[in-house]
């Protein structure tokens, strides 16, 4: 029996919380063994993960601004770094992150290295000191140390491109999820995914968002570490694949010189369905350098520190050494999926090409694949292809085409894995890319209704009023990103670096130098964040039709030229303008001892 206050029995709540979804898992095995269809389980899954989320959120309903705004700010270190994680990891990490290593070579692992990197940034720069200003949004971070509601504007502009590019994407990949696991078309579920989401988020806003984060956290990790031990021992990789990586590496090489590569044609490739990508020797430019690596990895880093909705997670922390700590968590939650990305991508590889192992496809017939039912699920939703390039009716290594979102969904199933494995994954790809989606979508919401309606337009609205601005906003801004996922214009994970790049083009330095350089005064902070956004677009343009870009920078580094041109900017603008008034440069003192009082009072 439970007493008390919830926040006094977290450990309690969510340890019931894990036995019921563990006890779910096994109740849907046997049901499998039973009869019950894959598509049934598929079904199940999804809808009653949504529906503990939905009541999680219900149950954290409020009508405070302080709870609706940043939890009350009482979240426990550990379950703040849960929350975190789970925010963080979006449906790019869950869904992505792997077809990008499958696809792409170990070179994408300068996301890892960058995403992970960047919270040792949060942790040394950033988010200690933003608690001490004790407010509620990034916005409303630079509106109070910069002062003027122009500068509080631009953050808002800075925040939604960034965030709004980044929503798209965790849309997407709730609708890939959807339209697998319901069997319906991508373009409807979408929308399917965006009311999952909004049922999180709508009553309880940071609070609800919270605790439904931890949930979701719970069952993702669940679901993306399962299956790769299953997979693992099974394939004799042994149980913790992890340290049998460098040898699972050297086997793909050698089949890969085993069946050799034959380079597609252009009338070939004509043929394969859009989005789909082959198993070919990777020359991307993420490989081709030292250099594009570092430069992919510092973006990254630079991006995470920029990113309001991992921002605003510390903020709902009771103190500032409590957010310091809470980075620490955060990191070590992050570790545990992101240590096991590369090695999904091994095995599913593995899984597919190596012909000892009876899940190997190539060298078969056409007709052999084609029966075999994983490969018909897959191929009905558009994510695998064959095709018989040669004619000689077997399939060779250039002859396979899978979309980079089915390495980890598809695994399980081509792994001859239990279906009931392939349900757990697509509610863990659900709980991730609805966890990050709640966040983006909360962080616009919430600093239009704060910094701009409640600070700059209406600053004596009730709170019933400015809850209520930003519950209809929270609908408005999520149907606007459903419609823009639903045209596909960018894949997921390039969406996701998109948005690091728009974020640390036009936020990172007006934070950073916001907490650490008292000279900064808010025309240079202006000047920062329209020059850099403005320049980091710009160039993302330009390289994209065809131009050739500065010091090898890409559409993926582009946040680099922008943030570059943002720090000098607002350096210079700084200088040759009047310095901050004297109450300003004490705030930002006070700002760096890592105790006492919120200077806002917040």
């Amino acid at each position: 029996m439970i007493k008390g206050k919830f926040i006094d029995n977290l450990p309690k709540v969510y340890g019931i919380y894990t036995g019921g979804f563990i006890g779910f898992i096994i109740l849907m095995a046997i049901g499998e063994q039973m009869g019950m269809t894959a598509k049934a389980i598929g079904v199940a899954f999804v809808a009653f993960t949504i529906f503990i989320y939905a009541l999680i959120g219900y149950l954290s309903r409020t009508a405070q601004a302080d709870a609706y705004y940043v939890a009350g700010r009482q979240v426990p270190t550990v379950f703040n770094g849960m929350a975190t994680a789970a925010d963080w990891m979006s449906g790019a990490s869950f869904v992505a992150m792997a077809g990008g290593i499958y696809f792409k070579g170990y070179g994408y692992m300068a996301l890892l290295v960058g995403w992970t990197g960047g919270y040792i940034l949060v942790a040394t720069l950033l988010a200690p000191y933003l608690r001490k200003f004790g407010c509620y949004t990034v916005p409303d971070f630079v509106g109070t140390r910069y002062g003027g509601n122009l500068a509080r504007l631009c953050a808002v502009i800075v925040l939604t491109v960034a965030s709004f590019t980044y929503v798209t994407a965790q849309i997407n990949a709730t609708g890939t999820i959807a339209s697998v696991a319901l069997d319906i078309d991508f373009k409807y579920a979408v929308y399917i995914g965006l009311i999952s989401i909004l049922l999180c988020s709508m009553l309880g806003g940071m609070r609800a968002v919270t605790w439904t984060q931890v949930a979701q956290y719970i069952v993702l990790i669940i679901a993306y570490l399962l299956p790769i031990f299953w997979i693992s021992n099974k394939m004799g990789a042994g149980f913790f694949p992890h340290f049998m990586l460098a040898d699972e590496v050297a086997r793909i090489g050698e089949l890969e010189q085993q069946f050799g590569f034959v380079k597609n044609s252009a009338a070939d490739l004509a043929t394969v369905p859009k989005g789909l990508a082959g198993i070919t020797k990777a020359h991307s430019a993420v490989n081709a350098t030292p250099w594009a690596f570092i430069s992919l990895a510092l973006a990254m880093m630079m991006g995470t520190a920029s990113l309001p909705h991992v921002m605003m997670r510390y903020f709902t922390t009771p103190s500032v050494k409590a957010a310091r700590k809470s980075v620490g968590w955060s990191l070590f939650f992050i570790f545990l999926l992101y240590s096991s990305a590369p090695m999904l991508a091994t095995l599913s590889k593995l899984s597919l090409i190596d012909p000892t192992l009876p899940t190997g496809i190539i060298g078969k017939s056409f007709a052999e694949v084609q029966s075999i039912d994983w490969f018909q699920n897959w191929n009905q939703a558009n994510l695998m292809f064959i095709s018989d390039f040669n004619g000689n009716g077997t399939l060779e290594l250039n002859e396979f085409f899978m979309g980079g979102k089915a390495v980890v969904l598809a695994t399980p199933e081509i792994a001859g894995l239990p279906y009931v494995i392939s349900g757990l994954v697509a509610a863990g790809g659900m709980a991730a890319a609805m966890s990050t989606a709640d966040g983006l979508i909360l962080a616009i919401a919430n600093a239009i209704s704060h910094d701009v309606y409640y600070k700059m337009i209406d600053p004596k609205a009730e709170t019933a009023k400015r809850l209520l601005v930003a519950r209809v906003l929270l609908v408005i801004i999520g149907f606007a990103g459903a419609t823009i996922a639903a045209m596909e214009i960018q894949g997921i994970l390039g969406s996701v670096i998109w948005a690091f790049d728009f974020a640390m083009s036009g936020l990172f330095f007006p934070l950073v130098l916001g907490v650490w350089w008292k000279r900064a005064n808010r025309e240079g902070a202006i000047a920062g964040m329209v020059l850099g956004l403005g320049s980091a677009i710009w160039y993302l343009v330009w390289v994209r039709n065809g131009g050739s870009g500065f010091l090898g920078l890409t559409q993926l580094t582009f946040g680099i030229f922008g943030a570059a041109v943002s720090f000098v900017s607002m350096v210079v603008v700084s200088l040759m303008t009047q310095e901050p008034d004297k109450s300003i440069q004490k705030m930002v003192d006070e700002v760096r001892i890592p105790s006492g009082k919120t200077v806002t009072g917040k």
